[in-house]
């Protein structure tokens, strides 16, 4: 099961979060629009609040999963370094307090 969860991608790289977040106040804001205009043509507020609803849907569905489109420009990490052996993990108590007897 846990295969299962890890196969499923659940990432977006930084150009791919920008194009969500543009694409998600687009559609808000077209939908607000088009709500309050309708809205105020009928005189009922009711239907600009259900437009604007379905534009905050249909937005969540197109910008919220990862899409393919949101992972074109995945990053590319360096190698790691090797540790030094001076700076394990083990001894840095031990270089902390070599430091601070020196300041």
């Amino acid at each position: 099961m846990q295969a299962i969860f890890n196969s499923i991608p659940s990432h977006m790289d930084y150009r791919g979060q920008k194009l969500a977040e543009q694409i998600f106040q687009g559609i808000i804001l077209i939908s607000a629009i088009i709500g309050f205009i309708y809205g105020m043509i009928i005189q009922q507020f009711g239907w600009t609040v259900y437009i604007v609803l379905a534009g905050f849907a249909v937005s969540c569905v197109l910008t919220l999963p990862p899409w393919p489109m949101y992972r074109k420009n995945p990053l590319t990490w360096h190698p790691a370094l090797p540790d030094s052996p001076g700076d394990t993990r083990e001894n840095a108590p031990e270089i902390q307090k070599k430091q601070r007897k020196h300041k």
